[in-house]
């Protein structure tokens, strides 16, 4: 399958956080969006690997991915290798996408920043002929390099290049977001510890921070990016037509 839109992210639940809203509209509107995550989370203090991979698919479901897979890379151990790199460009060759999302270029979470850097040259190098790779099949694939990439913003703010109107989608990424039962919006932490983003007020903050960037353009709800490489490319001000802020 040819994806539209492909996110990779270090960790179960990082894209729901940061672009949920914005890959539920984009699946709203017809285009095939997946995500692959790098690790299981399986360092967090809070659930287990086989838990966090339950709710990334009921998440999933919710937004409605086409494809969600996990690289069981080691969680707290990302770092730009070859042997990390190609697993990923096998995915960008198999999936071939026209845009990929990317966490933001450095964050509170070492993974982050980490994640970050890996898949943006496994990107690059995606493009590149003499780094062979192969398919389920053990055949050798094609090189490609997505046209566009766009950092998602995580939890330290960047100024960004373009803000995505979630308002018709917010509700679901909060959904999906609750989806990871064992990390956000705990009631009962139960045996296990309250964590930065377990409690009640974290949760909060992500509803405060969508209104914010909603508020710049106009609009209820909004999610923040960073456009990778460069200034944002148009061939026309069709996508200006799509958009009435209210300002």
């Amino acid at each position: 399958m040819k994806l539209d839109i492909l996110a990779l992210s270090s960790h179960p639940d990082d894209t729901e956080l940061c672009c949920g809203g914005t890959l539920a509209a984009l699946a709203n509107k017809g285009k095939k969006v997946g995500v692959i995550d790098f690790t299981q989370g399986e360092m967090g203090s809070r659930g287990t690997p086989e838990q966090r991979l339950q709710e990334a698919q009921d998440a999933s479901d919710i937004i409605g991915l086409k494809v969600r897979e996990n690289l069981g890379l080691p969680d707290t151990k990302l770092k730009s290798t070859r042997e990390y790199q190609k697993e990923i460009i096998q995915k960008i060759r198999k999936y071939r996408p026209h845009v990929c999302l990317v966490g933001a270029p450095s964050d509170r979470h070492p993974d982050h920043g980490n994640g970050t850097q890996l898949a943006l040259d496994a990107i690059f190098f995606s493009g590149l002929t003499k780094i062979k790779t192969f398919n389920d099949q053990d055949d050798p694939q094609e090189r490609w390099r997505p046209s566009h990439v766009l950092h998602f913003m995580q939890d330290r703010p960047f100024e960004p290049d373009i803000v995505f109107d979630i308002t018709d989608t917010f509700k679901t990424k909060k959904e999906a977001i609750l989806a990871f039962e064992s990390q956000f919006n705990v009631q009962d932490p139960g045996d296990e510890p309250e964590t930065y983003i377990s409690n009640e007020q974290f949760f909060e903050g992500i509803e405060a921070r969508a209104r914010h960037y909603g508020h710049l353009i106009g609009a209820t709800y909004g999610e923040p990016f960073k456009y990778h490489n460069g200034p944002v490319p148009m061939a026309s001000f069709d996508a200006l037509f799509e958009t009435e802020p209210r300002r």
